[in-house]
């Protein structure tokens, strides 16, 4: 999927079911439900899924708990404006591929 199929279908109701957990939490985070984002990147059991939970624990303005996530993420805390790293981050999760 490319950025501008990603930005589009942000218009639905669901995202796309062949999208990695991670790409699938960054998706409900943008149409609002920050529970179900944090679900599926607790779900994803994977470094790019702690690097959305630490990115979510941000948002929700938990510093040291985004800390902790980005530590298992083994990335940088990032200070960055939210919405420069959840484009960051879409784009990264994008150029992986799906799964």
């Amino acid at each position: 999927m490319r950025w501008n199929e990603w930005m589009e279908s942000l218009n639905g109701e669901q995202p796309d079911a062949s999208l990695s957990l991670p790409l699938q939490a960054l998706w409900w985070e943008r149409k609002g439900d920050w529970a179900k984002a944090h679900e599926l990147c607790q779900e994803a059991g994977s470094r790019e899924g702690d690097w959305v939970h630490a990115y979510l624990h941000r948002v929700e303005g938990d510093e040291g708990n985004a800390a902790y996530w980005y530590a298992r993420a083994r990335r940088p805390v990032c200070s960055t404006a939210l919405a420069e790293e959840w484009q960051d981050l879409v784009e990264s999760l994008l150029a992986t591929g799906p799964g």
